[in-house]
């Protein structure tokens, strides 16, 4: 419209006013957005272009402007919180576009007037705004008025900084770019301001909190105005009816004091020079308060609780004056129910609450608990820690997990004399028994507490054990995580044991270099060999993260200086793990990972270890992971099947693998499937060329065991197909494979039923030598024309042929009367044994 001929510029004002008067609607962030563009779209499209039909007339641009300017700088923060989503964005995001049209369409001297408003707006847009779009249209906003107006305050400098890309990290802004922006007067003022009044009460937690911290980085550009101006702003703040408001300033308060701590220390101070006393009153009268008021309950106490656990951390770090035994005392009450409680609370906000509880404890104690002479009164000491060691039997998982934590974060003086009882009730929490399998957080929870305690109290190889590490209870430590390491606990959200197998091998890595540097001769043999080859198994198993974690773990015991003592096949790990090419393995992939942890089967120590590992990672169902970890075995069996010793040493642990983990479904599965790529591979082939071989006949009975009376059909077919790959060795025991495979044909469940007969079909079409020629089609055609899901009668049936034809003996139902009968009979030996053992005995 206002491209029109000249006879209807006059429209042109009438058009701006009444977009200006639409901002004085009702809020709408529609309309909003909508006259933002329609203010913007005249400028950039001639309205102060020289052209005669499209040039506004001069006397009405100051005039429009002033009633514009201040419309775009109230949309330019525009932002409110409808529903689960907020708006406002795209308001925001049309006012830098007019602000980017305004730079091309006015000179300068209109434009002198409004430079510092709209350059202050701008910089807090392109810093502090939540949306990245917002932020990037404001620092290209900020850009085109440098460059074409010339009269920004240190617009080149800024520029360099807050350009178009750096302003795309939201943290980045926050901490960095608005401290290099305040040092510059003309900014410092409105930034602060801007983020007391509009970003701490924001209705995005995000966002208060990196307010929070932003307020931290900026105190010592302006110390003055944060203490005489911004804190007494913001205590009553703190105890308002506002949620958001009151968890902001809470953030707000505690990070400021510790910010003018930090500036005291520097300047060798205390932070009472910088605070008032009044501000000193309000900051410790805050939790009394909240507390009178009871706002720690409820869904606000979310953010309460972590809130004001920061507020006393930042305060004791800051050596506050003069708090009192009392307000201690409630601060104390208060740390101790946020983590009983723990476990009330949203699963979302249970580890902000116990993560601050933790660090004011900490804080706390070290503050205001230790005397002049390094002690600690003993009944305060020892109402904490028997508090806290009952806790750790407490029938809550997260009570377990908060109080562990916080007996880890206890410095040194809490811990003297009481070492020992810490130590003896973490260790039962890292214990699984029978009420408590599920618990895996607050066993990984203790196995951190666990590793933070021996390096807060340290190592004296003659030492006390009830005070420092020592050769008594080095041991202890050691066990507690070494068994961890066997976690496997499984629930709804998946493998949870491996949280708990993670926190062991950071557990060991930490406690290891401890003693390395101060009694390396802590470390027995036995320990060391545990703890690598535990290490090892779990880098050769599955998961890619967790994997890469060992790895990590394994390469830094390996190699570090001084050297860990007692290594197993140190020479040989360093030759397969070379130092110079550690940096560049990635362990988090499979194919670089299994090459090199399969060369660890050739070492005794280990062997064992890694194929528990291996056995997990082939069986698996990843396919990445199975492929590279089976190929690299197979190619690991392929260069030992010339040695023959070798190969019967590797079978001898497999079967011992098989054996120890029988109906163990974590490993025989896998194990299971493993058997049958191997069989496949050829990967057993020098034990096919002997008749009766023991390796395949204990297999045979090992895997007859594991599937007895299972109703897994998964197992169940993945039997069938190590039975159809035994049938490869010569002798007798192809006759018991056959019986084998021919009971499962007859199997209730229809499903094994088909599948073995097809399996069985497949076997015979690839070792065609199985057989007699003269019955091998006959065979094959009541394979397949069988119906095995069929009537049971009708398929033992078929059953009884297949007997005769392969001249098998033919399977006979036992009654389940006299499985009864000699089940009962079986008992009552046994009963009667184990009684006359016992009268042997006495």
């Amino acid at each position: 419209m206002k491209k029109r001929p000249p006879q209807h510029r006059v429209f042109k004002k009438e058009i701006r006013v009444g977009n200006v008067t639409s901002f004085n609607a009702p809020h709408d962030p529609v309309c909003l957005g909508s006259c933002c563009l329609a203010l913007a779209a005249p400028d950039y499209c001639g309205f102060r272009t020289t052209h005669p039909f499209l040039s506004f007339p001069p006397w009405l641009t100051p005039v429009v402007s002033s009633a514009v300017v201040p419309v775009i700088l109230k949309a330019l923060v525009y932002d409110e919180k409808r529903g689960a989503c907020s708006v406002g964005s795209n308001v925001r995001d049309a006012a830098c576009y007019v602000c980017w049209a305004f730079a091309r369409a006015y000179d300068p001297q209109e434009m002198k007037q409004f430079v510092n408003r709209i350059a202050n707006a701008l910089i807090i847009a392109a810093i502090f705004d939540r949306d990245v779009n917002c932020r990037r249209a404001a620092s290209a906003a900020f850009q085109e008025n440098v460059g074409r107006q010339g009269t920004f305050p240190h617009g080149i400098d800024i520029l360099t900084t807050a350009d178009y890309f750096a302003v795309g990290n939201r943290a980045n802004c926050f901490l960095n770019i608005s401290v290099f922006v305040a040092g510059f007067p003309q900014y410092t003022t409105s930034m602060i301001d801007h983020l007391v009044e509009l970003k701490i009460n924001h209705w995005d937690q995000v966002i208060r909190e990196l307010s929070t911290k932003a307020l931290h980085n900026l105190t010592p550009v302006a110390s003055d105005y944060m203490t005489k101006s911004v804190l007494p702003r913001l205590l009553p703040l703190t105890t308002g009816t506002d949620l958001h408001t009151r968890h902001g300033a809470i953030l707000a308060c505690a990070e400021i004091t510790h910010a003018l701590y930090k500036l005291a220390v520097q300047n060798d101070r205390s932070v009472a020079d910088y605070l008032a006393s009044d501000v000193i009153s309000g900051l410790l009268s805050i939790h009394g308060s909240l507390q009178e008021r009871q706002l720690y309950r409820g869904l606000g106490g979310e953010l309460m609780r972590p809130a004001v656990c920061c507020l006393i951390e930042k305060l004791s770090l800051s050596k506050i004056p003069s708090p009192g035994p009392a307000t201690v005392a409630e601060w104390q009450q208060l740390i101790n129910d946020s983590l009983k409680c723990l476990h009330l609370f949203s699963s979302a906000a249970r580890q902000k609450i116990k993560e601050a509880a933790v660090s004011a404890l900490s804080a706390l104690c070290n503050e205001f608990y230790q005397g002049p002479d390094g002690e600690v009164d003993p009944v305060t000491q020892g109402d904490m820690i028997g508090h806290y060691t009952a806790q750790l039997h407490s029938v809550e998982e997260m009570t377990r997990c908060g109080f562990s934590l916080s007996l880890g974060a206890l410095p040194k003086f809490m811990l003297r004399r009481r070492l020992q009882q810490v130590l003896d009730g973490l260790r039962k929490v890292t214990t699984i028994s029978g009420k408590d399998v599920g618990f895996a957080e607050s066993r990984r929870d203790a196995l951190k507490a666990m590793s933070q305690v021996c390096q807060s109290v340290g190592v004296d190889l003659d030492g006390s054990p009830s005070e420092v590490l020592c050769r008594e209870n080095v041991t202890l430590v050691y066990d507690a995580m070494l068994n961890c390491m066997n976690d496997y606990t499984t629930d709804s959200r998946g493998d949870v044991g491996a949280w708990v197998r993670e926190a062991a091998m950071a557990g060991l890595l930490d406690i290891t270099l401890l003693l390395v540097r101060t009694a390396p001769e802590l470390i027995g043999e036995d320990v060391c060999r545990r703890m690598m080859c535990s290490v090892a198994q779990q880098a050769a198993e599955k998961i890619d993260r967790f994997r890469a974690h060992a790895g990590s773990v394994f390469l830094s015991l390996l190699h570090h200086d001084p050297c860990v003592p007692n290594i197993p096949h140190r020479e040989a790990l360093e030759r397969i793990f070379h130092r110079s090419q550690t940096d560049c393995l990635n362990w988090n992939a499979p194919s670089q990972a299994f090459p090199r942890i399969t060369q660890l089967l050739a070492l005794l120590t280990y062997r064992y270890y890694v194929l528990m590992g291996l056995t997990v990672s082939v069986g698996g169902l990843t396919e990445s992971t199975v492929r590279y970890s089976a190929q690299s075995l197979f190619d690991y069996l392929r260069s030992i099947q010339s040695d023959a010793q070798a190969m019967d040493d590797f079978s001898k642990t497999l079967l011992q693998v098989f054996r120890d983990n029988q109906r163990n479904d974590r490993v025989s599965i896998p194990l299971l499937k493993m058997l049958d790529q191997m069989l496949a591979n050829g990967c057993f082939e020098p034990f096919t060329q002997e008749e009766n071989d023991p390796f395949a006949s204990e297999l045979l009975e090992l895997c007859k065991e594991e599937i007895k009376r299972s109703k897994d059909i998964q197992k169940l077919r993945s039997s069938t197909a190590v039975f159809c790959g035994l049938i490869q060795f010569p002798g007798e025991i192809r006759r018991k494979v056959l019986f084998q495979l021919l009971l499962l044909v007859c199997h209730p469940f229809p499903v094994v039923r088909k599948s073995t007969a097809s399996d069985v079909y497949e076997m015979l079409i690839t070792y065609d030598d199985v057989i007699d020629a003269e019955v091998l089609d006959e065979v094959m055609t009541v394979l397949s024309d069988t119906s095995w899901d069929a009537d049971l009668t009708h398929v033992r049936e078929q059953r009884n042929s297949l007997c005769d034809l392969l001249k098998v003996p033919k399977p006979t139902l036992v009654s389940k009367n006299f499985l009864l009968f000699t089940s009962t009979l079986y008992g009552k030996i046994n009963g009667g044994l184990s009684n006359y053992k016992s009268t042997s005995k006495k």
